[in-house]
């Protein structure tokens, strides 16, 4: 009798431990000390505060081809000829600011949100205080485009994001400085009227 109920509860025991098995989700060995392992959170604009401009444009979900396209669209028949990568601040979200000149000698700064592609601001600007040497026709007859020298210049980098683009008269015509973001650095390429890359 003793024997039979000593084997009962042997297989009851069993059973149970069994049972607990099963509904007990298994958990990945942590080390001593430290937290279960996590994903990684999104990066947020108060995380981008503290990274220098070319990591946070990596980051940009608008690349700035597509930035300066949009700025183009607006009124038709304009041509970009300078941009740069902004984080936000008080006043804007993280944005491309691209001067686009008009055929009149017009110059305005769009504002294109990094995050959404969106245009949320344009200001004339007074072409004088940032082109001294540089007129109208000059952008007008450039061969290049600052959007065809954004792809040279990233080609020449070695892939990598371009984010900010700088124009300077080259003899008679227009070259562009152009800065792409890459892994660990940053790097400078200056892009001639010819579509060549330029040797500083």
């Amino acid at each position: 009798m003793l024997t039979r109920f000593l084997a009962t509860a042997g297989a009851l025991a069993l059973t149970t431990g069994l049972a607990l098995a099963q509904t007990t989700a298994p958990t990945a060995p942590t080390a001593p000390g430290t937290a279960p392992a996590t994903a990684p959170a999104a990066t947020s604009t108060s995380d981008m505060k503290d990274m220098k401009e070319w990591q946070a444009a990596k980051l940009a979900k608008i690349s700035l081809a597509q930035a300066i396209a949009t700025a183009e669209q607006k009124d038709g028949n304009g041509r970009a000829i300078d941009a740069d990568f902004e984080k936000a601040d008080g006043k804007n979200p993280t944005h491309w600011a691209i001067k686009v000149v008009y055929p009149d000698g017009k110059l305005v700064e769009h504002g294109i949100n990094a995050e959404t592609g969106a245009l949320y601001k344009s200001e004339n600007q007074p072409i004088e205080r940032y082109f001294t040497r540089l007129k109208v026709a000059d952008f007008n007859n450039a061969k290049v485009s600052l959007k065809d020298a954004l792809a040279i210049a990233e080609k020449q980098a070695g892939g990598g994001k371009a984010y900010e683009a700088e124009v300077e008269r080259e003899g008679s015509a227009v070259a562009y400085e152009i800065k792409v973001a890459l892994a660990d650095k940053e790097q400078e390429v200056k892009v001639g009227p010819d579509g060549q890359v330029m040797k500083d």
